[in-house]
């Protein structure tokens, strides 16, 4: 072997590697061509692949999801490579993640559970690709539902006096359990400035999505009196801008006016939770690429 070649690391009796290339670049010509040359040219067989080019920004979007090989190099010697051959000519902003590696989830949630308990579900039965090292609440009503699964609860009270010092115990726990990310599950809390900018691009939200919208408290016992037609939920990225961040999936369903308010929140926590659920196994499984205030979704 020629001492400028690299170490080829996973021998040929063990699970393949396999790694998920996310690229946002420059929409110029021969980028496809070349990525998917690299990889074919270092063993690795592609297993999915989609692209898109933004034609208002001008850029170029894509996922692809490839298998090592018994002459791919090791995780760190192939992204070397890929920034010498690939990345640095196309000026792109990538990552190059283990597919087996599971997303760390911390999940904060204040007194109502139903998408608490649905990531937990879905986490317990593996229909998402994470793990939940701890949740924080600031209140203890659902310390015996995490208990259950046997995840650690802290219990983390905010008032007007301590709210700095309560998001301080939140970042000293992230990094505790080294967080990837932050699910706000319901969180009947305003995050600081300060936390925000901590957490950017690594925190998701839920919300309700009215048309119109009702703000404040009992917002679907507000939908009702005004008579909506269509009830839904909006996932999104945490910003400094309340609710207003980079959308990453909504759900709506439509209601008439024999739907009595109960009605409203039973559909409304249903839908509220299976949207939290998609936009946390997006990032997860790494389908999500900022586009500016938008997101490009695969």
């Amino acid at each position: 072997m020629k001492h400028d070649e690299p170490l080829y690391l996973v021998p040929s009796n063990v699970q393949r590697a396999e790694y998920v290339l996310t690229i946002a670049c420059p929409d110029v010509g021969n980028i496809v061509a070349s990525v998917a040359g690299f990889i074919a040219s270092h063993d690795g067989f592609i297993l999915e692949a989609t692209q898109y080019g933004d034609p208002v920004t001008q850029t170029f979007f894509q996922r692809i999801h490839f298998r090592a090989g018994e002459r791919t190099p090791s995780h760190d010697a192939l992204k070397a490579l890929f920034v010498e051959h690939v990345a640095r000519p196309f000026s792109m902003h990538w990552q190059m993640h283990d597919a087996h590696k599971r997303t760390r989830v911390m999940i904060m949630v204040s007194k109502v559970s139903h998408c608490l308990n649905t990531l937990l579900h879905r986490y317990q039965n593996n229909s998402l690709p994470i793990e939940i090292p701890v949740v924080v609440s600031n209140h203890p009503d659902l310390q015996r539902l995490v208990a259950w699964y046997d995840i650690p609860y802290y219990h983390l009270p905010v008032e007007s006096h301590s709210k700095l010092a309560q998001e301080e115990r939140v970042l000293e726990l992230a990094e505790r359990y080294q967080i990837d990310l932050v699910v706000l599950a319901r969180y009947m809390q305003i995050l600081s400035p300060a936390l925000c900018r901590s957490f950017e691009g690594k925190a998701i939200n839920i919300h309700h999505s009215f048309l119109p919208s009702f703000k404040g408290a009992k917002p679907y016992h507000q939908a009702h009196q005004r008579g909506v037609k269509i009830i839904g939920a909006t996932a999104h990225y945490v910003t400094q801008d309340l609710d207003e961040g980079p959308i990453i999936e909504q759900e709506v369903g439509r209601v008439s006016h024999t739907c009595a308010v109960e009605e409203l929140v039973r559909m409304g926590e249903e839908i509220e939770s299976n949207v939290l659920y998609k936009a946390v196994r997006y990032h997860a499984e790494h389908r999500l690429l900022l586009n500016g205030n938008k997101t490009v979704v695969f």
